[in-house]
């Protein structure tokens, strides 16, 4: 194959790029994680390769997506196989790997940073910003190549308080001590240097996308994402700023289902009491219905369902369609503004033991948003790995007002209000205070037995 011809011009630095440390931030879906896969193939060909390489992806079907990668590069290039035989492939519990007739293998590894201690050869750590302890992974991982390999970077930005972002930060500004080979690569740098002609080969002629021009391809993407802040980060390698942002991106990482566990949703237990958060919304904001399940110690999400511009006569179908369920114990529904009748008339018919109305005031924001953050710190939850919901989340900021106290806000955008953080905020004291009638106040609280 021509490399000229079949990769772009920063797939092509990278590809060539020797160096013992290099580090890559990019856009997401630039063919980034799949050019070093191509990388690695091309260098196990040689028949005088020995060591191994092992990549650590952020989740186990990434490690699979990746090692599927290798294999169509193998294919291609099966030139260079000739004298040595076709490659293998052999799976085992905590990995997968590619083996070649030199006797070398190409791991794909989990992303628990201990399953590269021990091990030597070249290093990929492919979204590096997106595990959960990059830090410990980089600590781990370099040793490995005392005896020679490489180790390569590769990731999007997940917050400004990231290791990543550490990292290039020390690259960029703090006279590069480690001598890390510098990448970068945005949307805008992937468009100008031909992505999109490589996007539409793969496209049928009839996709929107194929009638677009660079500057409209473009602005689709930004209008796809969340909001600004999300556009930025995910494709153009600004990181976003978390100083003054309730749950930081390092939090809600943590608590992220993995991209491979596609039955998140299905409920583990018949026994497992459930609790479901309302937010209400009409014409401005999103209403979302966020159901948990509480196992042990841990709330797991099993649906969030966001409507938008939903008559009420909607909503209460949809409210209704959970209520079926005997195992949804309790309710706390938005009693603010709008939302008021719909909690009024959801209370009427399901009673005061299953439906709580909570109203919106700093003080009830703050006596929600605690407890919330509290389990994600202690990792007591599980949401979806989701764009939309991780930026929702994120968006929500701590400020204070000019008389010293909190203040709960965000802005409002095409996604809403945070309306997926409150929702979730009122599904979690559902939980927390299902032992509590009535509607939320400061002293309901103290007198309760809710410790945070």
């Amino acid at each position: 194959m021509n490399e000229d011809t079949f990769f772009l011009p920063y797939q092509k630095k990278w590809i060539l790029d020797n160096s013992r440390i290099k580090i890559m931030e990019k856009s997401r879906q630039i063919g980034m994680s799949w050019s070093t896969a191509y990388r690695l193939v091309r260098n196990h060909a040689f028949a005088n390769t020995r060591r191994d390489s092992w990549v650590s992806s952020r989740d186990e079907l990434q490690a699979k997506l990746f090692i599927e990668d290798c294999k169509k590069f193998a294919n291609i290039l099966n030139v260079a196989f000739v004298e040595s035989g076709r490659s293998s492939v052999v799976n085992s519990s905590d990995s997968s790997s590619i083996e070649f007739a030199n006797g070398s293998r190409i791991w794909s590894l989990s992303s628990n940073p201990d399953a590269q201690a021990g091990k030597r050869g070249a290093r990929v750590l492919d979204e590096f910003a997106l595990h959960p302890d990059s830090e410990k992974l980089y600590a781990i991982s370099l040793p490995g190549i005392t005896w020679g390999g490489n180790i390569e970077i590769i990731s999007t930005h997940r917050g400004k308080d990231s290791f990543f972002n550490k990292l290039i930060e020390e690259v960029r500004f703090g006279g590069n001590p480690k001598n890390i080979s510098y990448h970068r690569a945005t949307l805008q740098d992937a468009l100008e240097q031909g992505l999109l002609k490589k996007i539409k080969k793969s496209l049928p002629s009839e996709c929107e996308i194929a009638q677009m021009d660079e500057a409209m391809y473009f602005d689709y993407i930004k209008k796809s994402c969340a909001d600004e802040a999300m556009f930025m980060q995910e494709y153009m390698c600004e990181p976003a700023c978390d100083g003054d942002r309730f749950l930081p991106y390092n939090l809600i990482e943590k608590c992220l289902y993995n991209s491979s566990n596609l039955h998140w949703q299905k409920i583990s237990s018949k026994a497992n009491p459930l609790y479901l958060g309302v937010d209400i919304g009409r014409t401005c904001d999103l209403s979302v219905f966020w159901l948990l399940e509480k196992s042990a110690d841990v709330l797991y999400t099993r649906d969030v369902k966001t409507l938008k511009n939903a008559s009420f006569a909607e909503q209460e179908i949809v409210l209704e369609s959970y209520l079926q369920n005997s195992s949804v114990r309790r309710v706390c529904i938005d009693n603010t503004g709008i939302g008021r009748q719909f909690a009024e008339r959801a209370m009427s018919r399901y009673g005061s033991s299953r439906i709580e109305p909570i109203t919106f005031t700093q003080t009830t924001k703050e006596l929600m948003a605690y407890p919330l953050k509290n389990m994600f710190e202690e990792v007591l939850l599980r949401i979806p790995n989701n764009t939309e919901i991780i930026a929702d989340l994120h968006k929500v900021r701590k400020m204070y007002s000019v008389r010293g106290n909190i203040v709960f806000d965000s802005n409002r955008d095409s996604t809403g209000h945070s309306d997926r953080f409150w929702a979730l905020a009122l599904a979690n004291y559902a939980c927390k205070n299902s032992n509590i009638q009535g509607n939320i106040t400061v002293e309901s609280v103290i007198k309760s037995d809710f410790i945070w």
